[in-house]
Parts: structure tokens; C-alpha cells; sequence
């Protein structure tokens, strides 16, 4: 066995072997596997190999087309057959909810260049013939999909990086590993050590024990799958005699199954309610390429609702019931990219369909090893976009949650309820009386609406307008004319102190760090292609002292980075203070009115001007950080207050506002706020894919302060030429076929004289406008103000029209008031 080499990957199933194919693929040939059995003696060796290609998520839509294409040309790069059966695959829909949430895929289908087809109960039938399909209102069609042999799949990719230098060993368990002082690790195994520069843990069940290993909770525990494998039935076998094509693979999402022929059979996969997390403590040493007891009864709702759909499955005995456990996420969307607080250390686990993301997280895993940064924004993939409350049994909870809502509907807006209230601000009780309807944010709850008196505290989903648009609608205009209050303690919030704290930040963000003390910048942290990996408003406290706030979903994705640069001589500190300070918004045309009573600090305009910072009293709590800046795009305040004062606080603004008509405001009314003033919000607006220039944030960007991240490519492109820009629009949404209207949301296509130029990131309903806007990014040629455009929402063209930049308050007069 070799005793040195660049990369070491921990796990030989499909996802680990993609991950040593793609890296021999870029280059990167000193690269070794480790198996602690033999290849695909995980999940891989019991998945059924189907390929879907629907996903919500923009960034796995991309992971899995790029594995389906990979799939089909690997015969002819390996001389391995990969039993790729390019069936199509159907999925049924039984009611309009269901077609709108296909509807609104086929926006993020038509971005990413996946083809599809709505089709409607006869061509179904066609596809299916021994399908009924009286009830249905319609499917979706994906005819480039099908499903594969995962242990052919699995040979194939060894053998493509075996013939590009990569090295297996097999029945070599990792017992162990040592970092080094630069970094480079000593990996331990019963056959001897390895010495490499970069680790990958692709080990599917056994993620949790690996991450151990070196210190990490890792996210990620198997649930128990079933499907049933039946006996062959004559209808099938005439249809192969007769040379019949194989059927698509049918999914009735609203039965939660999957349903495919299998040696003239059929296969049924369901995913019930009840199906049990396992290996929570770890895999057994017991257990290899074993199954559990298969459990029909769990099964029997799905196996009714079959016989219903495909008549045929009644009269074909059962063969075998397959239960093997799944490895799940709380979201069900896998870990992909860097560990936090390892360094070289990177992670491809938690994949729930792990045939279909291998080819796709196995390349762009290995894009961001060898190259520094993936081809596409993994965000939704991101190992650190958890973090330390997803423990063992939030992780457990949830993983049962997320497997039983494989086939639900998934909202924009949705909500899942398992594992919650987990983190609470200590007002929580005080907002839940107030009638707030809950969301959840990286563990925190949050008010995302208030129910008023005689109102159902409950979210009614849909992908059109629904209950809670007019109680949104009257938070958003009662922050315009008024004042409100915002509950963001989730808000994440970094301290950096040192004397090199100041020459840190300047070689990480692409503005300027402020000068003088209670000065604070919009600053971000790029890649060094120039996309915007990280948002940061930055204060100066003091000498050498600097705050830093960033998106609460963020907290470890940018302490993570944050640390991973910190110089080596003990220059700078790095703290984080999130769970030590709350921050209250108060904002509004009536803030300074409120803020006034309950502060002996001179807040007038003259006193306390925007964009700066005053350590002020409120009442009886001291050392309350107040900024001037909001994400609203109104006078007010961001009061950042050490958390033990919330309720002092809380209680004291309430008081003072309620003569100025103070009320309290949720997530979605800011979301509405936000876009009414063109701002732009992290993860959704603001990616890797897109560079700050792209973004329209040129006023954020210093070129000659010196170099930082990214400044490279951005001088580059400064000459090249920007590729997309970023603009506001403005839509004309009608209701249509007797149906609520629809506003876009994100991940709608833009079209000009019917030809695709850009897609939508944000969306929504601008209730101080009186109509609806989208934000998106667009060719360069079509982003003057007037520039007529046609934007998809739910399968329908609406006209668009650029505008100009923040159609509420452009010249920022009342931010300044």
C-alpha cells in the first residue's frame, strides 16, 4: 500500500468512487480510496438505481443532471456496461396543488436545462398502459431518466479512475487519524498509514463514526427503505415478447411510491410514515452487506394505493422486501464540501439518493478541492449550513421526518414541524402570545407572520397567494407608515479583535474596513473568481475591535471561513458572540419617536447619523449596540443588547410605542420590505455563481485599496466585459384560469423574444407598490430600465419590465431622516 499521496477518500460506494474518479478526472492521479470492506458494501449494493431528475433545490437539480449525463457516456469511456434503462420517469398528479408544484420545478427545470414535458392523463396512458389514470389532473415527464445497476455504475467509475493513476484499497478500514502542523494528515489503517494533504469522508451509514474520528458531529443517520420486488406477471412478459419498450419509472407523489419494472415484474419503493432511523449509536461491527426483516404492514397503505393505480400489482406475487438503511439529512439534501473547523478535511455524506448525486457531488467536490472553488453554488449542499444543534436526536427526529416527506408537496414557503421550538430568543413566549406564526432558521425560531385576534395562527401553503398575504401585506405597510418591531437575534455576530484585525478584514472583504470608531461598512467576502461567498456588515468598536453581523442561517458557514484565515502568529481573535447579544429592528417613519423615550442618547439625524454606531442605555440596560441601518429600507435602528436585557427591552419599547403605533412585524413582510428597496439577500440574491460586479454592488468595491480575495478575476472581468447584470422588475401577475394568482418567488426563467436570457432569484407581491416585483440576472443586453421581458411563473409567461433600482424611496430619503 502506498505511504503517501494527495488525497485519501474514506468509503467505496458510488458517491466515494465518484469522488476519486472526478479527482483523477481534473488531474489530481496520487489520489487513493480506502474500503473497509469491498466496494459498494454499504447502500450502494441495496439502492434500487433510480435516477430522478426533479429537485427543488437549483444546486441539486444541477448535481443530479450532471450524473445523468455522466451515466450514459461511461460504457464507452470504461468498457463497462452500467445497465443504464433510459426509461423516462413519470410523475403523477392527482390534484392542482400537486401540478403547481410541478409547475413551479419546470421554472428551475428550464434554468438548468433539464427536459421535461407536462402531460395530461392520455399521454399518460399512453406511456403506461396498464396505469389508470381517470382521476389524474396531469403528470410531469422526464424522458431522459431511467435507472441503473448501482454495483455496475459503481465498477465503472473505479475503473475510469484506476486508468487515470487512482489507487483502491480494498478491506481497509480507517482506525484513525493524525493532523500535522502543516496540516497534512497521517491517515491510520491495519495495513499501515497514509500521508496526504486533503481527506474525504464519503462513507455513507457510517458518516456519524467517521466525523468522529476528528471531532465533528456530523449531520448525517440512516432510515430503513423498503421496496418490494414481486414475482414476474404475463402482462409484462407479452410486452417483452412483443418488443415492447420498458415502461417509465411511475412515481405517484401524492401515494408516496415509486413504481418500475424488474425482470418482468415490478418494483414498488413506498416511503411511509413510521419508517425508524437506525444506526443512531453507529453501525453494529455485525453488520455488512446484511438487510433488516422486512416490514409489510408499514407498507400496506402504499400497497392498496398501487393496486388502485396499477391493477396488475395485486395479481403478482412478492419476491422479496429490500430493507437496508438510507443514509438522511434533516433537510434530505446531502453534505457536500468543506468540514468546519478541520482544515483539509471535506465531506460527501448524507445522501438519501446517492445513485443520482454521485456523479454530480463527486465532480463539483472535486472542482472545489483541486480548483478552490466548485463550477456551481453548493450552498444548499454545504456541510456548515447546520450546526451544533443538530445534535443526535434533533438529527434522528428529523431524518425520520424528512424521509417520510419525500413525496409531500414541497412550498416555498414550507415549514416542517419535527424537532421544534429547538433554539428560542428569551422573548419567544412574549411573541407567541402576540400571535406569531413560526418559522424556523438554522434551529431559531422566528415570527415569519402575527395573526391578529380573530384570526387562524396558521399557515395555509400554496404556491399562490394564500392566507396569510393580507396579514403580510398590513405588517409591511404598517412598517411604511408607522413603526415595527423585528425580532432578528438570529441575526450571526462575530467579534474580531487584534492588532492585525484591521489588515485581516481588509484582505478578506472588497471594501473598505471603517476608519473611525462607530463607522460601519457593507462589506463582502468573495471567492477568488469574485462570487460572493459571504455578507458581513462591519463595525469599528475600538482600537483593533471590530463587530461583525451576517446572516443567521450563516453562522458557521462564516465563522468557519472567518477561522480557516486567521493569521498564524496570534495577531488577530476571533469570537463568536451570536448567542450573547439579541438584536431588536426597530424601524419606521415613527422610530426616532419610540427610540427617543426610552434612551437618555441624542438620537436625532444630527446626532446620530445613518450608517453609524452608538453604545447607548435603554432604560435599565446598558451596553446596547445601536445601528443605524436596516434591512428595510426605512428610518431605524438595529439594537444589538446583551441577551439577559431582551425582556427589559422588549417590554420597554413596547410601552413607548404603542401612542406611535408600534407593531410587530415577521420574516415575510421584511422579505417584502427588502425587495420593494432592490436589496439583495444572501444565499438567494447573492451566490458564488454571480460576482459582485454581476450583483450590481460596484458601490461596495474598492480596487485600489489593495488586494483581497477575488480582486483578480474582478479587475478581469472589469475588462472583459460583466456577463450578467442585476435587475429590478416589475410584473404584471393576473389570476388565471380562476385560480389565485402566483408571484415569482426564485429560480423563474426570464425570456426576451423567446429566448431564455436569465432567471429570477427573488420575488413577491410589493403591497406599499401595489404590485408585484422580481429580482433576477440577466444578459447584459437586456438590462436597461424599459427593457420589456416575459418571466415564467407556474408554467405561464406574464410581461416583465426592468426598472429602475429601488422603486420604494430610490434616493433613500427616509433612510436618512
Amino acid at each position: 500500500m502506498k505511504t503517501q499521496a494527495r488525497v485519501v477518500v474514506i468509503g467505496g460506494g458510488a458517491v466515494g468512487v465518484s469522488t476519486l474518479y472526478h479527482l483523477a478526472k481534473l488531474g489530481w492521479s496520487d489520489v487513493v480510496l480506502l474500503e473497509r470492506t469491498e466496494l459498494t458494501a454499504g447502500s450502494t449494493w441495496h439502492a434500487a438505481g433510480l435516477l430522478p431528475l426533479f429537485n427543488m433545490s437549483y444546486a441539486v437539480g444541477q448535481i443530479h443532471k450532471y450524473s445523468v449525463d455522466l451515466y450514459k457516456t461511461l460504457e464507452a469511456e470504461t468498457g463497462q456496461n452500467v445497465s443504464f434503462h433510459v426509461t423516462g420517469n413519470l410523475r403523477l398528479a392527482c390534484n392542482q396543488e400537486r401540478l403547481d408544484e410541478y409547475k413551479k420545478y419546470c421554472g428551475t427545470a428550464n434554468t438548468i436545462g433539464v427536459p421535461f414535458e407536462m402531460i395530461g392523463p392520455s399521454e399518460v396512458k399512453k406511456l403506461w398502459p396498464l396505469c389508470e389514470v381517470d382521476d389524474l389532473v396531469g403528470a410531469l415527464y422526464h424522458p431522459d431518466d431511467g435507472h441503473i445497476a448501482p454495483a455496475d455504475l459503481t465498477n465503472a467509475l473505479a475503473i475510469g479512475a484506476r486508468n487515470r493513476g487512482a489507487e483502491i484499497y480494498r478491506q481497509t478500514p480507517v482506525t484513525g487519524a493524525t493532523q500535522r502542523p502543516t496540516g497534512e494528515w497521517t491517515v491510520h489503517t491495519p495495513n499501515g498509514d497514509i500521508v496526504c494533504e486533503h481527506i474525504v469522508c464519503a462513507t455513507g451509514n457510517y458518516a456519524r463514526q467517521t466525523g468522529a474520528l476528528f471531532g465533528l458531529d456530523v449531520p448525517a443517520i440512516p432510515v430503513e427503505h423498503q421496496y418490494i420486488v414481486t414475482e414476474a406477471h404475463p402482462a409484462l412478459i407479452e410486452r417483452q415478447k412483443q418488443g415492447l419498450p420498458e415502461m417509465a419509472v411511475l412515481r405517484e407523489s401524492d401515494a408516496s411510491y415509486y413504481m418500475r419494472e424488474e425482470r418482468q415484474g415490478l418494483i414498488l419503493g413506498p416511503y411511509e410514515k413510521g419508517a425508524p432511523a437506525c444506526f443512531v449509536d453507529g453501525v453494529p461491527d455485525s453488520f455488512g452487506q446484511d438487510l433488516f426483516p422486512g416490514d409489510l404492514e408499514r407498507l400496506m397503505p402504499h400497497v392498496e394505493a398501487a393496486v388502485r393505480r396499477v391493477p396488475i400489482f395485486s395479481e403478482v406475487g412478492i419476491k422479496d422486501i429490500v430493507n437496508g438503511p438510507i443514509s438522511y439529512t434533516p433537510d434530505g439534501s446531502p453534505l457536500v464540501g468543506p468540514a468546519w473547523g478541520v482544515r483539509n478535511l471535506w465531506l460527501n455524506e448524507g445522501h438519501s439518493f446517492g445513485i443520482t448525486a454521485a456523479g454530480g457531488s463527486g465532480r463539483f467536490l472535486a472542482e472545489w478541492i483541486v480548483e478552490g472553488e466548485p463550477s456551481i453554488d453548493l450552498l444548499d449542499v454545504d456541510p456548515r449550513r447546520y450546526g451544533a444543534y443538530a445534535n443526535k436526536q434533533y438529527v434522528k427526529i428529523k431524518n425520520e421526518e424528512a424521509y417520510e416527506h419525500v413525496f409531500i408537496v414541497h412550498y416555498p414557503d414550507e415549514e416542517r414541524p419535527a424537532g421544534r421550538p429547538a433554539k428560542t430568543s428569551p422573548v419567544h413566549d412574549k411573541l407567541d402570545r402576540a400571535g406569531a406564526v413560526w418559522g424556523q432558521r438554522f434551529g431559531w425560531e422566528r415570527p415569519n407572520w402575527f395573526a391578529p385576534e380573530g384570526v387562524e395562527r396558521k399557515d395555509v401553503w400554496s404556491f399562490r397567494r394564500t392566507n396569510y398575504f393580507e396579514q403580510v401585506g398590513r405588517e409591511a405597510k404598517l412598517m411604511r407608515e408607522t413603526c415595527g418591531l423585528i425580532d432578528l437575534t438570529s441575526f450571526s455576530k462575530y467579534e474580531v479583535t487584534g492588532p492585525g484585525a484591521e489588515a485581516y478584514l481588509d484582505r478578506l472583504v472588497a471594501n473598505v474596513i471603517p476608519k473611525k470608531i462607530g463607522r460601519m461598512s457593507l462589506s463582502h467576502a468573495l471567492t477568488k473568481h469574485g462570487g460572493i461567498r459571504s455578507e458581513f456588515t462591519i463595525t469599528k468598536l475600538g482600537e483593533n475591535r471590530y463587530y461583525l453581523i451576517s446572516s443567521g442561517a450563516a453562522n458557521r458557514f462564516d465563522w468557519d471561513y472567518l477561522w480557516k484565515n486567521l493569521p498564524t502568529d496570534g495577531s488577530v481573535q476571533l469570537e463568536d458572540v451570536t448567542l450573547r447579544r439579541g438584536v431588536f429592528v426597530l424601524a419606521g417613519p415613527n422610530a426616532r419617536k419610540v427610540l427617543e423615550q426610552v434612551t437618555d442618547s441624542d438620537v436625532s439625524n444630527a446626532a446620530f447619523p445613518w450608517l453609524s454606531m452608538q453604545e447607548i442605555a435603554i432604560g435599565v440596560a446598558g451596553d446596547v449596540r445601536a445601528l443605524r441601518v436596516n434591512f428595510v429600507g426605512e428610518l431605524g435602528w438595529e439594537l444589538h443588547h446583551p441577551i439577559e436585557y431582551q425582556h427589559a427591552i422588549y417590554d420597554a419599547l413596547i410601552e413607548a410605542g404603542a401612542a406611535q403605533g408600534l407593531g410587530l412585524v415577521g420574516m415575510r413582510a421584511m422579505d417584502v420590505l427588502r425587495i420593494e428597496k432592490s436589496y439583495r439577500m444572501w444565499g438567494k440574491d447573492l451566490t458564488r455563481e454571480y460576482s459582485v460586479f454581476e450583483a450590481g454592488l460596484d458601490r461596495f468595491v474598492r480596487l485600489n485599496k489593495g488586494d483581497f480575495v477575488g480582486r483578480d478575476a474582478l479587475v478581469r472581468q472589469q475588462q472583459e466585459g460583466i456577463p450578467q447584470r442585476f435587475v429590478t422588475l416589475e410584473v404584471d401577475i393576473e389570476a388565471r384560469n380562476g385560480r389565485p394568482a402566483a408571484d415569482p418567488y426564485g429560480n423563474e426563467p426570464l425570456y426576451a423574444d423567446g429566448r431564455m436570457i436569465g432567471r429570477a432569484t427573488s420575488g413577491i407581491y410589493a403591497h406599499n407598490l401595489g404590485r408585484t416585483l422580481a429580482m433576477a440576472y440577466v444578459k447584459p443586453e437586456v438590462a436597461e430600465i424599459g427593457t420589456a421581458l416575459e418571466i415564467e411563473v407556474l408554467s405561464e409567461r406574464f410581461p416583465a419590465r426592468v426598472v429602475a433600482e429601488s422603486p420604494w424611496d430610490p434616493e433613500n430619503a427616509r433612510l436618512r431622516a
